[in-house]
């Protein structure tokens, strides 16, 4: 048995945007970023039981109990209004599962899937129950031909990689932005850590993909093409993926930046190919 619990946010059996292949996609919630550009936005923090949402939920699926915000599922309608009124960027809907809990649901798609991924918020803020999931995961007989693959945004310090090591097969790394100041304008934070993170990775072979995002007229990376492919290069054969800001569910003033294109990605992609990277493009635009 094991009882170590995570906040969870959302968990999506069958996923193809998550890893390669079919995969159980988990949503920890709480991140340690605060990106402007951040699409799931009432992952980020995590419900103080404050009590905002209880009195405007259209379906009286909220009410207070011990000084604690209970969420009924069954009178819920999804219609996120607790989501957009939160002052913490949380959701009162968050559970509270066990390792047990998920290898139950784990075992339902097994033969189903390819892997598990484990993203957010931010996946390693809760990481003693990641390192208890994925070595429950490599020791059971039924699942442990499943790939367990972290999506993360990289301030995990080294000491916490290690931990992550033996237990797990990749991470999914983004780099918002490459000049300091100007990460710190999009995310809050600092990067210098995330890029320590990304090196450290692809050192160990647990570097499965370098993510960037292109936000029109709030991206430098063509600023720094220079640096940022050199520092890609150092990382060996480690695919890049592009991904295209687009406005839908994020809050506040990226709200009303412009969503990017075809036209704005190329140049980047084209770019990085030019010196010999491998790049993945958007499927598709919204």
């Amino acid at each position: 048995m094991n009882s170590r619990c995570a906040l969870v946010s959302q968990v999506i059996p069958f996923s193809c945007v998550d890893g390669p292949g079919s995969r159980l996609a988990l949503f920890l919630q709480g991140c340690n970023l605060r990106c402007k550009t951040c699409h799931n936005p009432w992952t980020i923090g995590r419900c103080n039981d404050c009590g905002v949402c209880v009195p405007h939920c259209p379906h009286d699926a909220l009410n207070i109990q011990a000084g604690r915000v209970w969420w009924q599922e069954n009178d819920c309608q999804k219609c996120d209004t607790c989501l957009r009124l939160c002052p913490q960027q949380a959701t009162p809907m968050a559970m509270r599962l066990s390792v047990d809990d998920l290898l139950a649901q784990i075992r339902k798609v097994a033969p189903f899937i390819e892997g598990i991924t484990v993203s957010g918020g931010e996946a390693t803020t809760q990481l003693p129950f990641l390192t208890a999931l994925f070595s429950a995961v490599k020791t059971d007989a039924e699942l442990k031909h499943l790939t367990c693959l972290v999506d993360s945004n990289g301030l995990l310090s080294e000491t916490g990689w290690q931990k992550l090591l033996p237990v797990f097969d990749g991470a999914m790394l983004d780099l918002k932005a490459w000049n300091n100041e100007h990460h710190r304008f999009l995310t809050g934070r600092e990067n210098p850590q995330i890029k320590h993170s990304i090196q450290w990775l692809a050192q160990h072979q647990r570097l499965s993909e370098l993510r960037l995002l292109v936000i029109p007229e709030h991206c430098d990376y063509l600023e720094h093409l220079g640096a940022l492919s050199a520092f890609i290069r150092s990382l060996g054969e480690v695919p890049v993926r592009i991904n295209a800001f687009h406005a839908h569910g994020v809050y506040g003033e990226a709200a009303s930046w412009r969503s990017a294109t075809a036209d704005d990605v190329e140049p980047l992609a084209l770019a990085l190919e030019k010196r010999k990277i491998t790049v993945i493009r958007p499927a598709l635009y919204l």
